[in-house]
């Protein structure tokens, strides 16, 4: 049976077109789901895509967290569906409390666009076991609102508890602490990051590497890692 992967449209999503497509490059089939429904339609696993949900007004995510279907999305993630953010979609997760912390205005208060290096730092979750722990990949970034944030206390648990999924390498481009890119929860099924993964899946569309121009597709690993780890969870 083919693995379904759901992707919430918001107003103001602008990438969840991409998501859909990423989703379809690795095996699965994408779903379009809707922010005002309650229906997550028996799909597999969740991707909060990015963009500038309901404008970005009050914070980046903030009214996105209390979209009628985000209580389905709590409570599918409790009971361990796997569940990515991209970007505003981490923004979401956060201001969710399905990760700690926070997200707040670039340091140099700029949109920032770039193929930003990340180093891989959790290699078990759901969407990161086609990696490995210490691989460096690229993956396009593009926000204003990136800077993570959070309490020395959070900052010490989530460095000794492991939950640092990715960081920043080579430039830290928004002010986020300790480098950090993305971030899993304890589980290891809902994982946010800023950078976005979805626009680094086919050869042509991706970022450049030494092999040749926009042939970056280490995004592709992402969706690949989810199917994955559905497949085995359901062997």
């Amino acid at each position: 049976m083919t693995t379904r992967i759901g992707v919430i449209t918001f107003p103001g999503s602008l990438d969840d077109g991409d998501a859909r497509r990423a989703i379809r490059l690795a095996g699965a089939e994408p779903v379009a789901l809707w922010h005002g429904s309650h229906d997550l339609e028996g799909v597999d696993a969740l991707v909060l895509p990015g963009g500038f949900s309901y404008g970005d007004y009050l914070r980046a995510g903030a009214i996105a967290a209390l979209a009628p279907i985000m209580a389905e999305v709590k409570d599918a993630a409790a009971k361990g569906m796997p569940v990515l953010g991209i970007c505003n979609g981490f923004q979401m997760l956060v201001e969710a409390h399905l990760l700690p912390g926070g997200l707040i205005r670039n340091a140099h208060q700029q949109f920032i666009r770039r193929d930003q290096r990340l180093r891989v730092e959790n290699a078990t979750t759901a969407w990161t076991s086609e990696f490995t722990a210490g691989q460096e990949i690229t993956i396009p970034l593009k926000n204003a609102d990136g800077g993570y944030i959070c309490s020395s206390e959070t900052l010490k648990q989530i460095e000794g508890d492991g939950l640092v999924a990715f960081r920043y390498v080579g430039v830290n481009p928004n002010g986020s602490l300790d480098d950090i890119a993305g971030l899993t929860n304890e589980r290891g099924n809902v994982v946010g990051l800023m950078p976005h993964p979805e626009h680094a899946v086919e050869p042509g569309f991706g970022p450049s590497t030494p092999a040749a121009m926009r042939s970056g597709i280490d995004g592709l690993a992402f969706f690949t890692s989810a199917v994955a780890a559905l497949a085995s969870s359901a062997a």
